[in-house]
């Protein structure tokens, strides 16, 4: 039986789009009959200092990196990775993984490639998003400064030195293949729901739908983080147009985020203010009650590599809850949606076109099943979980062989 531990920034109890994809993996994982364990870094302990170690969260087991650091950029960087080898040196000791596998950040990877030279264990390294851009896109780091050269420079030590790659996407790893990285060497297991955590779609929540002032008629919908790059004001923008064809028409935001306060005024300065409504953010078991007062589920992010490289999780879950989805047209929502077909794309940074698709969708009423069913089609061949996590089992099993072809040779 094989075991896996995986090297992670932070995990659940936290929810995140980062913790669910873990949790995804780590039960398929389970499911195929692997043992698998996570440990994260001090940058979960930052955000959750109470948790125990080792902690049970939603049936996975998680080890903590404890304590904490400081000094200047760089220096502190360094010491989170030599906190985070030497509890990766205990566990090695403890439970004796057969592959190491680290995700992104790069600091992750720098502590697993130490740890993984020292005892010759096959190490993955995993990239969900290149994090110079996320900080660019989280406006907490500007594109060419010396921070984001250096985190460029530190990913491409660690993919250099790993034995296998993998992305989510084809945007990252063509990146990674332009930079000169072998092709053979970088593999795509994308984003995924788990669709037996999906049956039939909740019906309308109309006591809720009510208690909003939501109405009887259509309701765009986001459920997310509020972050700049996700352009949700550029949704608040469309709004006067939209309204301007369907009058009923609501806008539905959940969430919080740094751009909350932000997007506030913005609604409020709105001619369709009367018609914007903020949730703020809910307990995740009451996600599915939101979900269901959406007629489309919109994701209007702007143009930036971030969003170019990256494609996000919540269409692909808005898709399995059988939902219709509207995206801007950037390169990580194109490799999500066929246009017209599992849903609609408009342009990004633009709220007149943003407006346009939207009106044109809820004038097409008709067409509203066939692109649901053809979203949910596009989730279950491409997205399950169930069937993409056997992407890692052949890397694995790879990695073993050669690590035990070694072996052989050296005796």
């Amino acid at each position: 039986m094989t075991r896996v531990l995986h090297i992670l920034d932070h995990s659940l109890p936290l929810h995140s789009g980062y913790a669910f994809r873990t949790r995804a993996i780590m039960k398929a994982q389970e499911a195929m009959g692997m043992e698998v364990r996570g440990v994260t870094g001090l940058r979960h302990t930052a955000e959750a200092p109470a948790e125990p170690d080792p902690q049970t969260a939603e049936g996975l087991l998680f080890h903590r990196t404890a304590g904490s650091v400081s000094g200047p950029t760089g220096m502190r960087e360094w010491r989170e990775v030599a906190a985070l080898t030497d509890r990766i040196e205990r566990l090695i000791a403890e439970w004796r993984p057969d592959v190491l596998h680290a995700h992104s950040p790069a600091l992750g990877g720098l502590a697993g490639l130490r740890v993984a030279r020292r005892h010759r264990l096959p190490l993955v390294y995993e990239i969900r998003a290149f994090w110079e851009d996320a900080a660019v896109g989280n406006r907490t780091g500007r594109e060419g400064s010396i921070r984001y050269h250096l985190t460029r420079g530190l990913e491409n030590h660690v993919v250099a030195g790993a034995d296998a790659v993998m992305t989510i996407c084809h945007g990252l790893r063509d990146d990674l293949v332009a930079r000169g990285f072998p092709a053979g060497k970088i593999g795509i297991v994308p984003n995924g729901v788990d669709l037996s955590l999906f049956g039939d779609p909740p019906p309308r929540d109309a006591a809720l739908a009510e208690q909003l002032d939501l109405g009887t008629g259509p309701v765009i919908g986001f459920i997310g983080s509020f972050y700049d790059y996700e352009g949700l004001d550029d949704l608040i923008a469309a709004m006067p147009a939209l309204m301007a064809e369907h009058p009923d028409a609501r806008l539905l935001l959940v969430g919080g985020g740094p751009m909350q306060s932000d997007l506030a005024r913005r609604a409020a300065e709105s001619p369709a203010a009367q018609a914007i409504r903020f949730v703020g953010r809910v307990p995740h078991a009451e996600v599915e009650r939101y979900y269901s007062l959406c007629s489309v589920m919109a994701y209007p992010r702007k143009a930036s590599r971030l969003t170019d490289l990256v494609t996000p999780l919540k269409p692909l879950e808005a898709m399995a809850q059988g939902r219709l989805v509207a995206a801007s047209a950037v390169g990580g929502h194109r490799e999500l949606i066929e246009d017209g077909v599992t849903g609609t794309l408009f342009a990004p940074d633009d709220p007149a076109d943003c407006a346009r698709a939207l009106s044109a969708l809820l004038g097409r009423r008709g067409e509203w099943e066939a692109m649901r069913e053809a979203a949910r089609r596009h989730v279950a061949a491409r997205h399950d979980w169930a069937q993409n996590i056997r992407r890692y089992q052949g890397v694995y099993q790879t990695l073993l062989a050669a690590a035990d072809g070694r072996l052989r040779a050296a005796a």
